[in-house]
C-alpha cells in the first residue's frame, strides 16, 4: 500500500492557518507588552513618597520598563522570522505548476506582497512608538514621582535607558527581517 501523502491544496490551508496563528500571536505580545508598562506604572504611582514613610526601592522597578520592551522585540522578531518562514512556503506552494501565473498569488507575485509588505510596516511604526512611549513615560515617570530614588541611583536608570534603547533597535531591525519575494 502505498503511503498517504498530503495534496498542496490541504498544505497551504494549513500553512496559512499557521500564518493567522502568528499574526494572533504577534497582537498578543503587543497587548501584553501594553498591560505590563502600565502594570509597572501603577506600581509607581503606588510607590509614591508619602509623608513620614520611606520610598519603596524603586530603582528595581524601573528595569522593569525595558524588560517588557525587550522580551516585546524578540517576541515580535519570532513571529516575523516564522511568517516570512510561512510566506515563502505559501509562495512556493503557489508556484506549483507555474500556478501563480494562472490566477492571482498573494505571496508569489510582487503586486501583492509588497503591497501588503508596506501596509505591514504599521504595525512596527506601531511597535517602536510603544516601546519608545513605555520606556518615556515609565522612566519620566519614576523621575518624577521618586527624584531623590533616581538621584541616589543613577546607574539603574542609565541601565534602563540603554536596555530601552536596545530594545527600540531590534523592534526597528525586524523589519528587515519581513518577507520578500524570493
Amino acid at each position: 500500500m502505498p503511503p498517504s501523502t498530503v495534496d498542496a491544496n490541504t498544505r497551504f490551508m494549513a500553512g496559512y492557518h499557521e500564518v493567522n496563528a502568528r499574526i494572533a500571536q504577534r497582537q498578543h505580545a503587543l497587548a501584553l507588552h501594553v498591560t505590563l508598562v502600565v502594570g509597572l506604572l501603577a506600581a509607581l504611582v503606588a510607590f509614591r513618597p508619602s509623608a513620614g514613610i520611606d520610598s519603596a526601592p524603586i530603582e528595581w522597578l524601573i528595569l522593569g520598563f525595558p524588560a517588557a520592551s525587550i522580551c516585546f522585540a524578540f517576541l515580535n522578531y519570532k513571529a516575523e522570522l516564522a511568517l516570512t518562514n510561512l510566506r515563502t512556503f505559501l509562495a512556493e506552494l503557489e508556484r506549483l505548476g507555474e500556478a501563480h501565473r494562472r490566477m492571482p498569488s498573494y505571496n508569489a507575485d510582487p503586486r501583492w506582497s509588497d503591497s501588503a509588505n508596506k501596509a505591514r510596516r504599521f504595525h512596527d511604526y506601531a511597535a517602536a512608538v510603544l516601546v519608545v512611549g513605555g520606556n518615556l513615560i515609565g522612566l519620566g515617570s519614576a523621575m518624577a514621582i521618586h527624584p531623590a530614588r533616581m538621584a541616589a541611583a543613577p546607574v539603574f536608570l542609565l541601565v534602563a535607558a540603554v536596555l530601552a534603547v536596545g530594545s527600540f533597535l531590534i523592534v526597528l531591525l525586524t523589519a528587515r527581517s519581513s518577507y520578500a519575494l524570493r
